[in-house]
């Protein structure tokens, strides 16, 4: 059981020896290089949602209640318990060549279910109400499982191009926390616009939208009001098809 309260400093310290990771590594591996976490470590200050939201990302397994609050288990599942967060595994899915992609290989079961809808790459007028589990074909894709996607969705429309191209399969987790939004990343919305990719980003002054952008400059920003927001996903790896 790992169940712990103390202060925050000391809960993350206790994950850390866990996993036997230094705080310098750790910083590594979240991307924070300027002392925030060492200087978080000596006195207990507060961390930004940001920091809290790469954690969550590097770190999955790490229950981000009992991070903040003391409440409940350090991990959220016994499997996650006894590996390494696969930091190193997101960064080769996600910048690997074409010719050395994730292959993906249809399965009974287990798998990854390969979501039929389009996500769409641009904004689109149609509603979603909901997936079966039936519906869903599923693969096998060992990159895509070590870097926990939840799920698989095609891309439809040429909004992110180049990052994404129409027909692209990219493999998205879950984001349980939504109030720890990286800003600037690509999610898979689930929205009552539908299912769309975009970059999300904060609108100084307004807590009730967020900001949509494409990286293909022709289709302009927009704003989504977060009630409309059904669910978030985060994009951890793609697959395009020539």
């Amino acid at each position: 059981m790992w169940k712990f309260i103390g202060k925050m400093n000391d809960r993350l310290r206790k994950f850390l020896d866990s996993k036997g990771i230094s705080v310098r590594q750790f910083e590594q591996m979240i991307g924070s290089s300027d002392g925030k976490i060492a200087k978080f470590m000596a006195t207990n200050s507060s961390l930004k949602s940001d920091t809290l939201s790469k954690i969550m990302e590097v770190f999955p397994q790490l229950s981000i209640e009992w991070l903040i609050t003391g409440e409940g288990e350090m991990l959220k599942t016994a499997d996650d318990s006894s590996s390494v967060p696969p930091s190193d595994d997101r960064e080769k899915t996600e910048r690997r060549p074409r010719e050395e992609a994730p292959i993906m290989k249809p399965v009974a079961s287990g798998g990854i279910p390969l979501v039929p809808i389009d996500a769409v790459a641009g904004f689109n007028g149609w509603d979603e109400s909901g997936i079966a589990e039936l519906d869903c074909t599923r693969y096998d894709v060992p990159d895509f499982a070590a870097v926990h996607a939840d799920f698989l969705i095609r891309v439809s429309g040429s909004s992110m191009y180049p990052k994404y191209s129409s027909g692209d399969i990219l493999a998205c987790r879950k984001i349980v926390e939504v109030t720890f939004i990286q800003w600037g990343k690509i999610y898979v919305i689930d929205s009552q616009q539908g299912a769309m990719v975009k970059r999300l980003f904060e609108i100084e002054g307004d807590a009730d939208h967020i900001l949509c952008k494409s990286d293909n400059e022709n289709y302009p920003p927009f704003k989504l009001p977060k009630d409309e927001i059904r669910s978030l996903s985060i994009v951890v790896g793609a697959i395009r098809l020539e």
